[in-house]
């Protein structure tokens, strides 16, 4: 697998397959050449949290860093949507004061959500606004090209044991669902962004619940949202990411 390809809809890849079939030297991430991919990816499953937490910050602020997309992201993506499921993500990892509560499954399934984001409709409207037409930006048509795959792994995980997990995949389905092969799964979401993610304890998935359900075209009357105070001033450091 290199840069130019990507599995065809249906064939979520063997984690390892992704770790050898990428010429990872010949993708680009936000400080450079990929190299360091395959070691700090398998990271993510390693039994010791400051590896585990280490490995996560790198998906940040690496291989997504300050939201964007880069031609390793994709088989990046790959790799951590053929993990999601593995028993070892459901282990803890490092966090700061305003992170999102959860194992390193819920924090995989929220970078997921953010990858899915920076290539969503709000993403091409804006990159058009800005003078750079998406279609000229191979990163962000490749990241469209795996949206079923990564769907397949995220929703897999909304049945997950743990609550804080089944609310980052939740939120993570919903950029993936503006693709056109996805929106027919729209229905089956509808009632989960309802009754579960739009009165989540978490203020940021009240709010990202109900925008949804009104740009869907749901009556979203008697949701509200309110934030704790201060919460205002600090939301940049709570993200989807």
């Amino acid at each position: 697998m290199t840069s130019d390809a990507a599995p065809a809809a249906g064939d979520l890849p063997i984690a390892a397959a992704v770790l050898a079939g990428t010429h990872w030297t010949a993708l680009w991430h936000g400080m450079g050449p990929a190299e360091d991919a395959p070691e700090m990816l398998t990271g993510l499953l390693n039994a010791d949290q400051r590896v585990r937490s280490r490995a996560l910050d790198y998906l940040h602020h690496v291989v997504h860093h300050q939201n964007t997309l880069y031609e390793a992201t994709v088989p990046a993506a790959l790799y951590v949507a053929a993990v999601l499921t593995d028993p070892r993500t459901a282990l803890p990892v490092d966090k700061k004061p305003r992170d999102f509560p959860g194992p390193m499954r819920a924090e995989l399934l929220g970078w997921l959500g953010s990858v899915a984001h920076a290539a969503d409709e709000e993403a091409e409207t804006t990159s058009r606004r800005l003078g750079f037409p998406p279609e000229d930006y191979p990163p962000f048509l490749r990241t469209c090209q795996i949206r079923p795959l990564l769907f397949q792994a995220v929703s897999a995980c909304l049945d997950d044991p743990d609550p804080h997990v089944r609310e980052a995949a939740m939120a993570a389905c919903i950029p993936l669902l503006d693709d056109p092969r996805l929106r027919c799964h729209r229905a089956a979401l509808i009632p989960l962004l309802r009754e579960v993610l739009a009165v989540s304890a978490l203020w940021q998935y009240r709010e990202r619940a109900i925008e949804t359900l009104d740009a869907w075209g749901q009556d979203t009357a008697g949701l509200e949202v309110r934030r704790e105070a201060f919460e205002f001033c600090d939301s940049e450091d709570s993200t989807w990411s």
